[in-house]
């Protein structure tokens, strides 16, 4: 069946499609060339006035695995704030700051979302997190496995074993969890917050496994995966989130990268100077001069915006040392087989609060001064800065900045006048919009057929009403194809779609298995064989979702 959307403005960054009118075609769930005169078209879209983009991504959202589920118990009465009926094509669900499975995805899907990726989850528990996701209805799904706090990988470290032996772990990890990418948070502090250090920085000896630092580890794993040829780079939750003064630590976690490619995630979090009478001060000016100036670092912001969320995180040392900010007050922190933590700890962002709004000032700063949107990220860490629900009225602040003059005016006046923000002209345009949510988030994870609408994409495209107002226009898109399947119209679900599983594969030498098998028969409380998550299984867990295995080879530049 050959479909016609015709008459919008397309934005298409891959295709240099800039906002110019034109047709564009799918047949049985991918896009297609415009086909020869006179061609049977069975079904055309006459679409005047409206704006196309592809499918959006998230490429940093906490939709999957242990500490979302504790989220979603510690929180009842946030489940009413969202209220999904069961319907002709919906199940029900709630929660806004912590929704169910069922709520996610509908609510991704209702806003142009065709993808999000899980960004933390731990190798013993990938089974479950795979579950979860596969319960995300809707969207497309990955994950990236932590690892750089794990006792295996730290005895690595200690012993200074090859890098070779390290890549093979790395590897054997990305393939056993059925994972996307790595990432590391707070790099050996979560293993030496169990040895009772509340705080490790850059180049602080772990006290248990002598002699390893978090340099070394962010440098041992940034190696392996540019080495491996991963697509997406070393997804880095630094040391010190949170702290005044990180803005150093960020700057030299970049410095440590020694060239090879990361990634910064939220960080909106690790961008904090300690100037002023508070001594706490915005450095997002210095972080975004060092993402324009050294091309291997990417960034996502992880955006606050004000209002009642919950903040869930593996970094368990900073969430153990925030746990009695919370609002309401209660927290979880906890151990996973000696592998990784978790925190969780609600919390409510306020506008008068000095900190909470120089926070958001920070994180808008580093939005509206970072120079190439290839290289920056729409996000607010799903739950943590805010809900993901929260994105059009990101989008808003950053496209309208009369809007953002009047919003900045209602912030603490300390904050205020401590922020640079009011000074910043720069409004993001669709284009740049276009780029920072669908072809640079596709690019940077090796996704060979989203993010885009050229021949051979999957037919991932939202169509919306070119309203003034940005935040009414990507709140509620006209429609959604989802694989060519029209699946939102006007903001409602029309059809439930459970998209496919995104995984990478790197080659390994198999000998690493022996020596994992024996570590986990004398250490762990399960085997090697339940740890490792099978391609067979990805149907079985995932509503019968296609395993897409995506090719190790680096996307280096803009397509």
């Amino acid at each position: 069946m050959l479909i016609k959307l015709s008459g919008a403005r397309v934005f298409d960054p891959t295709q240099n499609w800039n906002g110019e009118v034109r047709d564009i075609f799918m047949r049985d769930g991918r896009m297609v060339a415009e086909p020869e005169p006179g061609a049977r078209i069975d079904e055309t879209y006459s679409l005047p006035g409206r704006v196309i983009m592809a499918g959006a991504i998230d490429m940093h959202t906490h939709i999957g695995g242990g500490k979302v589920n504790i989220a979603r118990m510690m929180l009842p009465e946030d489940h009413r704030r969202d209220l999904v009926e069961r319907g002709e094509h919906t199940r029900s669900g709630c929660g806004c700051a912590a929704p169910s499975t069922l709520t996610a995805g509908y609510r991704y899907a209702e806003m142009g979302y065709t993808a999000c990726f899980e960004p933390a989850m731990l190798p013993v528990n990938a089974r479950q997190a795979h579950l979860e996701m596969g319960d995300t209805p809707m969207v497309d799904k990955g994950a990236y496995a932590m690892l750089g706090s794990d006792d295996f990988f730290l005895r690595m470290m200690v012993a200074q074993e090859d890098q070779r032996a390290i890549n093979d772990y790395v590897a054997f990890t990305l393939n056993a969890a059925q994972a996307m990418a790595i990432k590391v948070v707070n790099p050996g502090g979560i293993s030496a917050f169990k040895f009772n250090q509340r705080s490790l920085d850059l180049d602080e000896s772990h006290v248990h496994y002598q002699g390893v630092t978090p340099r070394k580890v962010v440098l041992a794993l940034a190696r392996a995966l540019e080495e491996l040829s991963v697509p997406h780079p070393l997804h880095i939750h630094g040391c010190n989130l949170g702290v005044p003064g990180n803005v150093e630590t960020t700057l030299d976690t970049i410095a440590a990268s020694e060239g090879f490619p990361i990634h910064l995630t939220h960080i909106q979090f690790h961008s904090y100077g300690t100037e002023g009478p508070r001594k706490f001060s915005s450095g997002a000016a210095r972080i975004a001069e060092a993402i324009n100036n050294n091309p291997h670092v990417t960034a996502d912001v992880g955006q606050i915006l004000f209002n009642q969320t919950v903040t869930a995180s593996g970094d368990s040392m900073a969430q153990h040392r925030n746990a009695h900010h919370g609002s309401p007050r209660k927290s979880v922190v906890m151990d996973i087989e000696c592998d990784a933590g978790c925190g969780v700890v609600p919390f409510r962002y306020r506008d008068k609060n000095f900190v909470n709004a120089l926070q958001w000032a920070i994180g808008l700063e580093i939005f509206l001064l970072t120079n190439d949107p290839w290289r920056i990220f729409l996000t607010t860490d799903h739950p943590n800065g805010a809900p993901f629900t929260s994105y059009p009225h990101l989008i808003r602040l950053l496209m309208d900045k009369p809007f953002r003059d009047e919003m900045f005016a209602r912030i603490d006046p300390d904050a205020a006048a401590l922020s640079t923000l009011g000074s910043i002209t720069r409004e993001y345009t669709l284009a740049e919009i276009a780029i920072m949510t669908r072809a640079a988030p596709a690019r940077i994870l090796g996704l060979q057929d989203c993010g885009r609408l050229g021949p051979g994409a999957s037919a991932d495209i939202v169509v919306y009403r070119d309203d003034a107002n940005r935040e009414d226009m990507f709140t509620k898109p006209e429609y959604v194809f989802k694989g060519g399947v029209r699946v939102v119209k006007d903001g409602k679900i029309q059809q439930v779609t459970w998209g496919n599983v995104h995984v990478v594969k790197p080659e390994y030498d198999r000998a690493i298995e022996k020596r994992v098998s024996a570590y986990y028969d004398r250490y762990q409380t399960i085997s090697l064989n339940s740890l490792r998550v099978r391609d067979d299984e990805i149907p079985l867990l995932s509503n019968g979702a296609e395993l897409r295995v995506h090719t190790c080879a680096r996307h280096r530049g803009k397509p």
